[in-house]
């Protein structure tokens, strides 16, 4: 068997929603899929045993915060990230090129909403040029110059199983000649993280300190299809076992999804798709039908954090620290079969937040999770069957 397979199981037949498996070294992940964001090798307050019990199959970490703490060489030295963090299935690692925009624009929310075009916030991007992208350190203040080969070179001692080319995710409101400019500059940081990948490492016969990897392109171009379909050819005429939709995607939800549904059309079935940062409830509904297979997004454990639990109801979140919730014995959800929705209620939820309890943290953050694995399961079943249309409609009345 190989290493790396993607494999097609199933096409809707009336969209391009599909299923499929990604084989790994470390497991296999049926798609379409959910990865969770372990930024910094960890879900935040959610060890590895209760994420796999919750139905996760493939976690995400970030190359430039691990750069920075507790860096690659401690990581190699425990012969890769799944042994340093204990987690025994398929791992993905960003490149750290997600940072150019999030360290130096603001997050996706806020790019969305339109905040940060007047942002005045310190920031951690200090310039872009053709070697890489310069940051200041968060953590000592120190210049860290990050490069496409220092980016593979990293993701090589992280050891993941599947890792991201270098490049730069830019904001939605720079000009079309900017982002013509960056996306070209991105391909050509591609091809210099395809040469250091195909570089044999220091590790025997295997690519990276756990084992062998496999490369993903990303798809850049901003909003303006011409360029998307630049960046299309560009990275189909290159060797990537999988290609990622990347940069910032519009000023609305609709913008979002037509510059998503664009991209998908011009994709064949030969890499599985992922979608950079993406992973609101609706968006996943929407765009399984364009075709995507797998997306990441830190919003299930960052919303846990401040007290919000995903819902099928009240418009897809619960915000448990509303005085509504003191005195209700109900669970979160009751069609929900996690084991905080089975074992304690709201109000429960309710105190441990106002009372400032890390239980709390722990509890919807196990909550969420779990939502998420079930709801791509139920969508992989419903592709299966041909019957998505129906389980969205039957999933929002339930």
């Amino acid at each position: 068997m190989k290493q790396f397979n993607w494999k097609l199981l199933n096409k809707s037949l009336v969209s391009r929603a599909r299923t499929g498996v990604i084989t790994t070294p470390h497991g296999k992940v049926n798609t379409p899929a959910f990865i969770f964001c372990g930024t910094k090798a960890a879900l935040k307050s959610l060890n590895s045993k209760e994420a796999k019990e919750s139905g996760t199959q493939i976690i995400l970490s970030n190359t430039y915060h691990l750069m920075l703490q507790p860096g690659g060489e401690i990581i190699a030295k425990h012969g890769g990230i799944h042994k340093f963090m204990n987690w025994n299935g398929p791992m993905l690692t960003d490149s750290g090129g997600f940072q150019i925009f999030s360290l130096g624009y603001g997050s996706v929310a806020e790019e969305i909403k339109g905040r940060n075009i007047n942002n005045k916030r310190n920031k951690s991007l200090i310039k872009i040029t053709e070697e890489g992208a310069l940051f200041k350190s968060y953590i000592d203040g120190s210049n860290q110059l990050l490069t496409p080969e220092k980016s593979i070179s990293l993701q090589r001692q992280i050891g993941a199983d599947l890792i991201l080319v270098f490049d730069e995710c830019t904001p939605f409101h720079v000009k079309k000649d900017y982002t013509a400019l960056s996306m070209e500059r991105s391909h050509r940081w591609s091809k210099r993280s395809l040469e250091t990948f195909q570089i044999e490492g220091d590790y025997g016969s295997c690519n990276g300190s756990a084992g062998k990897q496999a490369l993903y392109g990303i798809i850049q171009g901003g909003i303006y299809q011409d360029l998307r379909d630049i960046s299309i050819s560009f990275n189909l005429e290159n060797n990537f076992f999988g290609l990622a939709i990347g940069g910032s995607l519009g000023s609305s939800k609709e913008q979002m999804y037509e510059v998503v549904g664009y991209t998908a059309s011009k994709l064949k079935a030969d890499h599985p798709v992922h979608l950079l940062g993406i992973g609101d409830t609706k968006d996943i509904w929407k765009l399984v039908k364009y075709g995507i297979d797998t997306f990441d997004c830190v919003s299930p454990t960052r919303l846990a954090r401040h007290g919000v639990a995903l819902s099928k109801k009240n418009n897809g979140k619960i915000n448990i620290k509303n005085a509504s919730y003191r005195e209700d014995l109900f669970p979160l959800e009751d069609t929900c079969s996690c084991k905080t929705c089975v074992n304690y209620s709201r109000a429960y939820l309710h105190h441990l937040y106002k009372a400032n309890e890390l239980l709390g943290f722990q509890l919807l953050t196990l909550h969420n999770v779990y939502f998420m694995n079930a709801l791509m399961l139920l969508i992989r079943d419903a592709i299966n069957n041909d019957t998505l249309e129906e389980a969205e409609k039957k999933w929002y009345l339930t």
